[in-house]
């Protein structure tokens, strides 16, 4: 009787589970569609703009839940397409300067590989741009940025959701150019916006220039609006909304100078919203409504995803499903970080909770308003930098010319434009500590590569990833991020330490312990007999530190002729480190102006022959250095 009752009960217990299996495998997928606008931070009217036109927008986010705190972890694309590709920070794994190409792990994969195992068409509509290396063996040759795209589009089935198979479910990438940093360099016959109703930021002159261009940018993003509105009447057209989660959001923040490349809100916080349909409410668990405070970062953007479609999120991502019970517990702040924007090389991090930002800046000898080509190109760049010069401008609009400080600290509640840097007000100091602390655990938690200059680490990945490099046990990422800390300080009662570390058996440890010796300037005279001895240490990065840190000593010579020299190293980015500097001295590098003119004239044939790809950024560097001397 037992024996029947129990082939009974496991008969039973066979058919619900089965049945279970089988209503969960008929369960019908989602579509996924993310509509993706670059460098516009949330310019819009659903975020209350009041300079802005953006009626399709606005409606979306009526229906959407909108995250009015969501931030990119970088203020630039190709690190941040990065993130978002592998839900992977990018400095963790050396992809956090723009357009650099390290290999990564075998076992970091795109976020499309689990989609197309799951049974989705994946397709992407026009942007890559993914920042590392996206195939085993590098070309002999340098690669323009489209051949790069199109290697990058390994990745997707196509470039429209319309080519997959009958009944499949898909996710489409739909990416609008039209508020991007380019559409600053041309007029536009679609102008609407009057200049002289735009309200400045206080950190702009009131220049025509700058009016012109602020105005011109929300009018490009009023027709971004309109291409939105288009692709959504295409998908209410055909059918698909009830079936289709729907994300927008932009890839960073805005177009407009002291905006995209730095960590100020302007640079770092997106526009967010997610239209979920109404059989699909469920996924939304804890953020149901219409607008959350809840901070969001663009590496969770890929966990997210995954979960919406159903698929478990791989151990090794460092984002998080933005929908999971704890993400609130798991996220109280925003992850931010810069490197070097195209040829010029900067390094700064910052956290930022649900009021204060807060940025450790690890280069302050280095202005924000670095020269970088492609920037300048907008009028209203050039023409902030010129009023400067004529001595237009007041304290808040000169900063942006100045050395930084190390540490910066704001109330973005109550200053929104990041003017009023509180780190020395004695009233925020418990902020500031515990910031700055949790900034510190940060950096070691993901054994940031970013410390590591360029040319070392083009050296020392040959043969394996950043990603591995940093983890070796005798690689003493701790104590090179630690360096940078008390370098960056400039304090005069640490120059022991870093005398001491200009003799260490790490060269990135003496490259950080030499800067920290141009930052101090005379302060640091009694490590010269030190530093002249690095001018021949067997790292390129090392002796341009130490050149630059002799400069200021009138020490010269010898210096010039280190960096001279290293304008002609065979590494890519020890040559790009060597121009900055040189940029950096001004008139000190006078001396070898004949020599600059030489390089330059040689890059310029190399460009008109059709082979000049990444050393187009040197070129660049050194013409406006020529044109200083």
């Amino acid at each position: 009787m037992y024996s029947y009752f129990f082939k009974i009960l496991t008969y039973y217990i066979f058919i619900v589970i089965f049945s279970s299996n089988l209503s969960f495998a008929n369960q019908e997928k989602p579509n996924i569609l993310w509509i993706v606008s670059e460098d516009n931070s949330p310019l819009l009217g659903a975020y209350g703009d009041k300079n802005a036109t953006t009626p399709n927008i606005d409606r979306l986010a009526k229906k959407s839940l909108v995250f009015d705190k969501a931030f990119a972890n970088t203020p630039v694309c190709a690190p941040t397409r990065f993130s978002i590709l592998t839900g992977m920070h990018a400095n963790a794994l050396g992809a956090g300067n723009m357009r650099s190409r390290y290999k990564i792990p075998s076992f970091v994969k795109p976020y499309t590989h689990y989609m197309q195992k799951a049974g989705y068409h994946v397709s992407n509509d026009n942007k890559t741009d993914y920042n590392f290396l996206t195939q085993e063996k590098p070309p002999k040759t340098s690669l323009s940025y489209m051949q790069w795209q199109n290697i990058d589009n390994k990745f997707w089935d196509s470039t429209s959701y319309k080519d997959r198979k009958k009944g499949q479910p898909f996710f489409h990438v739909y990416n609008l150019y039209e508020s991007h940093e380019s559409r600053l360099h041309s007029d536009f016959e679609h102008r609407k916006l009057n200049p002289k109703k735009v309200t400045l930021p206080p950190y702009h002159p009131d220049t025509p220039e700058i009016r012109n261009d602020w105005a011109l940018y929300y009018d490009r993003i009023t027709h971004m609006d309109s291409l939105i509105g288009k692709k959504l009447n295409e998908f209410k057209n055909s059918g698909l909304l009830e079936n289709t989660i729907i994300f927008y959001y932009s890839d960073h923040g805005g177009a407009m100078p002291r905006s995209k490349r730095f960590l100020y809100d302007t640079g770092t916080r997106i526009p967010l919203m997610i239209h979920v349909p109404k059989k699909y409410e469920y996924l939304l668990k804890n953020l149901r409504g219409s607008r959350t405070n809840q901070i969001v970062d663009i590496v969770d953007f890929a966990p997210t995803l995954l979960y919406l479609a159903g698929i478990e999120k791989p151990d090794h991502m460092q984002g998080k499903n933005i929908f999971s019970n704890d993400y609130r517990k798991f996220k109280n702040y925003t992850y931010l970080y810069r490197g070097r924007m195209d040829v010029r090389i900067d390094l700064s991090r910052a956290l930022r909770n649900d009021r204060f930002k807060y940025i450790r800046n690890f280069m302050p000898h280095r202005p924000h308003g670095q020269h970088l080509a492609y920037m300048w190109k907008a009028a209203s760049t050039r023409s902030w930098e010129e009023t400067c010069k004529k001595n237009l401008c007041n304290s808040i609009q000169n900063r942006f010319w100045e050395k930084k400080t190390s540490e910066e600290l704001y109330d973005t509640l109550r200053d929104p434009w990041e003017i009023r840097n509180l780190a020395f007000d004695p009233k925020y100091k418990n902020i500031l500590e515990t910031m700055r602390d949790d900034l510190k655990n940060k950096n070691r938690l993901f054994k940031d590569i970013g410390f590591i200059p360029e040319g070392e680490l083009i050296e020392r990945t040959k043969n394996m990833t950043a990603y591995d490099l940093v983890r070796q046990e005798n690689f003493p990422i701790s104590e090179v991020i630690e360096t940078a800390e008390i370098a960056s300080y400039g304090k005069k009662e640490n120059l022991h330490i870093l005398k001491e570390r200009l003799s260490h058996s790490e060269p990135i440890i003496r490259y950080w312990a030499a800067i920290g010796c141009t930052i101090l300037k005379d302060k640091s005279s009694s490590a010269k007999e030190k530093l002249i001895k690095l001018l021949s240490d067997e790292s390129a990065d090392v002796q341009i530190a130490a050149a630059e840190a002799l400069i200021q000593f009138s020490e010269v010579d010898k210096p010039l002729k280190v960096l001279i020299k290293n304008l002609n190293n065979k590494n890519p980015m020890v040559r790009i480190h060597a121009a900055n500097v040189i940029d950096a001295i001004g008139d000190k590098a006078t001396p070898i102006a004949k020599n600059l003119n030489k390089v330059v004239n040689e890059l310029k044939a190399l460009k008109s022959q059709g082979r000049l790809s990444e050393e187009n950024y040197l070129l660049t560097a050194l013409s406006h250095t020529v044109s200083k001397l």
